[in-house]
């Protein structure tokens, strides 16, 4: 038995330095502590209480300072609409008298400051909002609002009642449940009520929020296996040239979206990569289904992507990703 487990693992290392030429493996990148995950599990568990849609990784121009205003994400129902700043600290917060935050985290010896995430959050709404101007929709008084989100279930605070009642703790966060008569209700929960709020804003808003906000300045993302995503900047692909000439039009001015298909050689290993994309269309999400390209790469293909979180440079093998979006 064991001399038949033994001959198995020697034949499959010998196909794998048969196919691969004996390449070292390149041990795969551990993103797990990356904030980009949080955004999108917050993104992911609103649409899910909630419904409506949340778009993650917002760059909104700002014409006061002149450089991208990041908003971590808007969710948008069908009344009303909320700015969400995720906020994944760990440790004891508290608040000091003039705004900041201050965590503790005992685990690791470390304390962070933090700038009021509620002034953060408030330039945010302004900036959106003037862009939103800009492009031709104005939003009714109150439809618009703003929310910070904990979602690290190592956050803890002794006092949960000195934060701002549109700051939404770990605990509360654990405990939100479905609205049933509205599905905006956990973005006014927390919020006076105006008297415009009390009447539904017309669809036809909310449809044209959505087409802005859909085509509006954003990061970069890779979906990768596993669960993962990132934010950042694409910025080349990496590998053989025939490789790298098969994809020079996957490019942000050219194509809004990739998908990777992977082939096996024998059921051992992928071999091969089959790349679909779709030229950038502004009328449609995603893929239309109609004038998809299809290039053949080698696994070994890598995309080098500046993250947002870090200054640092990551090249991630091809196999490692199940698509790639680009914004214009």
């Amino acid at each position: 038995m064991w001399m038949e487990i033994i001959l198995g693992l020697a034949v499959y290392q010998f196909v794998r330095r048969l196919f691969f030429g004996g390449q070292q493996q390149q041990e795969p990148v551990d993103f797990t502590f990356k904030g980009s995950n949080a955004l999108f599990a917050v993104a992911n568990r609103l649409q899910t209480l909630y419904g409506g849609k949340a778009y993650v990784g917002l760059r909104i121009p700002d014409p006061d300072t002149a450089s991208p205003q990041n908003i971590d994400l808007v969710h948008v129902t069908k009344g009303a609409a909320a700015v969400v700043s995720v906020v994944n600290v760990s440790g004891t917060v508290s608040i000091d008298g003039d705004g900041t935050w201050v965590c503790k985290d005992g685990s690791r010896h470390k304390t962070e400051r933090l700038h009021d995430p509620v002034v953060e959050a408030k330039r945010q709404v302004a900036v959106l909002e003037s862009y939103l101007e800009q492009r031709g929709v104005t939003l009714p008084e109150g439809y618009l609002s703003y929310k910070i989100i904990c979602p690290n279930p190592n956050f803890r605070t002794i006092h949960p009642d000195y934060f701002p009642p549109e700051v939404v703790t770990y605990d509360q966060w654990a405990l939100l449940k479905p609205v049933k008569k509205s599905i905006s209700g956990w973005i006014k929960g927390a919020l006076p009520l105006r008297n415009s709020d009390k009447n539904e804003v017309q669809e036809t808003i909310q449809q044209k929020l959505g087409f802005i906000l859909n085509t509006a300045p954003m990061w970069d993302r890779l979906e990768l296996n596993n669960n993962k995503h990132l934010l950042g900047e694409f910025l080349e692909f990496k590998g053989k040239n025939d490789d790298v000439t098969l994809l020079r039009d996957i490019k942000r001015s050219k194509v809004s979206r990739m998908m990777i298909q992977k082939t096996s050689m024998f059921g051992l290993a992928h071999s091969k990569l089959q790349v679909l994309y779709a030229p950038r269309d502004y009328r449609s999400e995603g893929f239309s289904g109609l004038d998809l390209n299809e290039v053949t790469v080698r696994s070994s293909t890598e995309v080098v992507f500046q993250l947002k979180e870090t200054d640092k440079v990551e090249k991630i093998k091809l196999s490692s990703i199940i698509s790639m979006s680009l914004s214009p």
